[in-house]
């Protein structure tokens, strides 16, 4: 699609893992037809931004060469499934996972933001991340389905998962949940095989940069890494295999031996009590025309100055974070709109606000 620097590509790819060489593919191919920037989205799914016209058909077959994409359209449409970034292959989200993928053809058309989460481990991992229809871990150990906006899932019984989890799909569609949009706003009484008896697991702890039993886990600064940087990071670390992504805005680097160095902080987040981490920022204006203001720069600045969870977003919309955060800023006509525990675009606390005046107002001016 179109945004403010030019066209923006999305990538899935397959269990959000990519092997070496695709990898340094994207990143050749992010440099030869894009702006070298690569995004990392709250889906766990990558974006390379900035590509020209007359560059978008290259990237595309580059892509398909590197098996990042479907040729089927219609697959790659609607293969928005978000993989808890722990599996191992032949687990149950591995299972399920490569299941659905197989049988994308059976799903309905949805709307384009739908998508599912497949979060089978011993404990849940992506309750906060968006989705419609979840697969997850009850506290029992058995695996639930559960539609988001409901605080309950229904029993799955083994190898039957993906079959119900189509059903409900189908059952969104025919009782009017496109209009909608999102299942989370759909209010039609669930099919009586669907209604929720049973509450998920507790989640488990989220990712944090450094030691992960795959390798090394790290934070990329508000979703985003230059293609340069990651590609110099993994031709580098020759023992690197593969990258992970997770819904967090962080990358496992899947490794059986140590690193040789570490990356440099200026590229990757490898401090767990980095301020930044707990800051979510759309790439605000001029990038996306329905951004009204910046928002990386006055993020950086006023995240050491707050406590909880901060998200600045260049328009209502909130595309960097559908959750509340602790402080909301949103952009409106050219300035910010200040909320708290709040989404964006919700009633503020104080509107009009100019960047000078929401850093004093928290003492980092």
């Amino acid at each position: 699609m179109m945004a403010g620097d030019g066209l923006l590509v999305r990538v899935r790819p397959p269990l959000g893992r990519l092997t070496r060489v695709q990898v340094l593919g994207l990143c050749k191919a992010a440099t030869e037809h894009g702006n070298s920037q690569i995004d990392a989205t709250t889906r766990a799914n990558l974006q390379i931004r900035g590509v020209r016209e007359d560059s978008w058909r290259p990237l595309i077959d580059a892509l398909l060469d590197l098996g990042l994409i479907d040729p089927d359209p219609t697959h790659e449409t609607r293969a928005n499934i978000l993989v808890a970034p722990d599996w191992h292959a032949g687990d149950d989200t591995y299972r399920i996972a490569e299941e659905l993928r197989a049988r994308l053809s059976e799903l309905p058309d949805l709307p384009g933001k739908v998508g599912f989460s497949i979060d089978a481990g011993a404990a849940p991992m992506l309750q906060d991340a968006p989705a419609d229809f979840r697969i997850e871990r009850a506290a029992s150990g058995q695996l639930i389905l559960r539609a988001d906006g409901r605080d309950l899932g229904a029993p799955l019984s083994s190898r039957t998962e993906v079959d119900q989890l189509i059903a409900l799909a189908h059952w969104f569609v025919e009782s009017g949940g496109a209009v909608s949009g999102r299942m989370a706003r759909h209010d039609a009484p669930l099919p009586d095989w669907a209604v929720g008896r049973i509450p998920p697991a507790a989640s488990a702890y989220r990712l944090q940069p450094g030691g992960h039993p795959f390798g090394i886990a790290l934070g990329l600064p508000f979703g985003r890494v230059a293609a340069t940087a990651l590609s110099r990071f993994v031709e580098a670390e020759t023992v690197i295999e593969a990258i992970r992504l997770a819904p967090w805005h962080m990358a496992i680097c899947e490794t059986d031996v140590p690193l040789a160095g570490y990356p440099d902080p200026a590229d990757f987040i490898t401090d767990p009590s980095a301020p930044i981490l707990r800051v979510d920022a759309c790439v605000g204006a001029p990038a996306c025309p329905q951004a009204s203001v910046q928002t990386r720069d006055l993020a950086y600045r006023l995240a050491p100055h707050i406590a909880g969870r901060l998200h600045v977003s260049g328009c209502a919309k909130g595309c960097a974070r559908a959750a509340l955060a602790d402080v909301t800023l949103t952009g409106r006509d050219g300035r910010y709109d200040l909320a708290f525990d709040a989404r964006a675009g919700a009633p503020p606390s104080c509107a009009g606000l100019d960047a000078a005046q929401i850093l004093a107002h928290f003492g980092a001016a």
